[in-house]
């Protein structure tokens, strides 16, 4: 009798082992994984967003450049955390889904680039402590993503590595059905270029009714003068 359970004990763990080896636990195991990094990756993301709307309050005696690029960053903050643009674990495998995603998130951190590096070319700006505490804030932020970014995509590289190999490959397509996910891409080349930018801040001149904008490089009228 002893050696009955012993045989049975013994073919169920070759069994175990024999299933595990076919990607039976692997492959979801690798899925998994994937999925919490990119949990990881959207909470970065979000936690960006969460910065943003303290923008506007620094940014307000900026000149009428730096006003209408955070109102590009507002814009693009709005568009890259719509419900819609979300994704779920079951949109990893959508390319179609992941681009909409990036180009979302894209297009919020080079607007964003474009206003921090125009508003930090205005001293009266730079040298105020809740600008650099915000810069400082959205520097560290913006490594977090890179972090979460780069786990990720080690994740997907794992997960895609092991339904594609051998024996994982065979769990992966009868059992499981699984097919690769997606990895997220770098933003666009050129996305975070400054624009040309009108050096003076809207602080130091009020420009008169009717004044051509090509005096722009004229300098500012002293104070007194300009009573």
């Amino acid at each position: 009798m002893k050696r009955l359970i012993a045989f049975r004990t013994a073919v169920v763990a070759a069994a175990a082992i024999a299933l595990s080896a076919c990607g039976l636990n692997s492959v979801p195991a690798a899925e998994e994984v994937a999925k919490a990094k990119w949990g990881d990756v959207e909470a970065a993301f979000q936690e960006r967003a969460n910065l943003i709307p303290n923008l506007e309050q620094i940014t307000m005696s900026s000149a009428e450049q730096e006003r209408a690029t955070l109102n590009e960053v507002i814009s693009a903050r709005a568009s890259a955390t719509r419900p819609e643009i979300r994704l779920d674990g079951d949109d990893l495998t959508d390319p179609a889904r992941m681009q909409q995603y990036q180009e979302a998130q894209n297009t919020l951190g080079g607007a964003l680039s474009r206003l921090m590096v125009s508003v930090e070319r205005y001293p009266e700006l730079r040298s105020q402590e809740n600008f650099g505490r915000f810069m400082t804030q959205i520097e560290g932020q913006e490594n977090r993503i890179r972090v979460a970014i780069r786990d990720y995509n080690e994740a997907v590289r794992q997960y895609n590595t092991t339904i594609r190999t051998f024996p994982d490959s065979i769990g992966a397509n009868i059992i499981h059905g699984a097919e690769p996910m997606v990895p997220y891409q770098a933003a666009t080349a050129g996305a975070e270029v400054a624009p040309q930018l009108d050096m003076r801040s809207s602080t130091n001149r009020v420009p008169a009714a009717g004044v051509n904008d090509n005096t722009a490089a004229t300098p500012a009228a002293p104070a007194a003068a300009a009573n």
